[in-house]
């Protein structure tokens, strides 16, 4: 699976690695926004994206398939 990374390692990690994990596997980013007057909720806007590689998310048609049935 993944390589569990502790929060003091000081490593450095290339960008394109970087981007080739985040991709390989995909990632969720969440965000929430509101926007207030005189302190009413004007707008309230939240975000949800999906960040992958098509090849992460779609199966190769070339590949056979392994699942058992």
């Amino acid at each position: 699976m993944s390589e569990m990374v502790p929060a003091d390692d000081t490593r450095r990690i290339a960008l394109v690695d970087l981007l080739d994990r985040v991709l390989g596997g995909g990632v969720v980013v969440t965000g929430e926004i509101t926007l207030s007057l005189a302190d009413v909720d004007m707008v309230r806007i939240s975000l949800r994206t999906l960040i992958a590689s098509v090849s992460a998310l779609v199966p190769d048609p070339t590949e056979p398939d392994i699942t058992d049935d």
